[in-house]
């Protein structure tokens, strides 16, 4: 799904063609997109009405096509932004594919997903605090879950720091 949000979310910027919407996915999220993973989103799309397709002629060349957005596609790209599932809260790109775009969420979405990620993240510190009991002290999987577990612990962190980005401050605070 984080590929259908990164995939919305550039045509939302512009039209573009299959090629190009690939480059401008890669240098805003740093993603490498394949064919088969971008052609048959841009199929589905355009099946559901979320994108339009028209053929731009080519001197010597098969026709381009140039995949636009449309009202449906922008309603079904803030849905996937304003809703991670707890399924999907665990998935680090499904995350941050949303936050890079929180500006087209409203500060209570915002929020919505960061709570699904916060979640996810105390499920993963508690298992792993658990492997980490059980590992041996002297062992390499315990070199690995104690980094695996100071990255969780350091991301929770930032997480709180969205959320304190996340929301405006009251009206009062703003005017002074």
């Amino acid at each position: 799904m984080w590929t259908d949000v990164l995939l919305l979310a550039n045509l939302a910027t512009q039209p573009a063609h299959g090629y190009e919407l690939r480059q401008r996915v890669e240098r805003t999220s740093g993603y490498a997109l394949s064919n088969n993973s971008l052609y048959p989103a841009l199929h589905r799309f355009f099946e559901a009405g979320a994108v339009t397709r028209t053929a731009q002629p080519q001197e010597g060349r098969p026709a381009r096509h140039v995949y636009a957005i449309t009202d449906v596609g922008r309603e079904l790209l803030h849905d996937l932004l304003a809703e991670l599932p707890d399924e999907l809260a665990a998935d680090e790109a499904e995350f941050l594919a949303r936050v890079a775009h929180f500006d087209r969420l409203t500060p209570a979405e915002r929020l919505g997903v960061l709570d699904a990620r916060d979640r996810a993240l105390s499920a993963r510190r508690t298992r792993l605090h658990g492997l980490a009991r059980t590992a041996p002290a002297e062992g390499w999987a315990r070199v690995v879950l104690d980094h695996v577990l100071r990255r969780t612990h350091a991301e929770q962190h930032w997480v709180s720091a969205l959320r304190a980005r996340a929301t405006p401050p009251p009206r009062e605070e703003q005017s002074r």
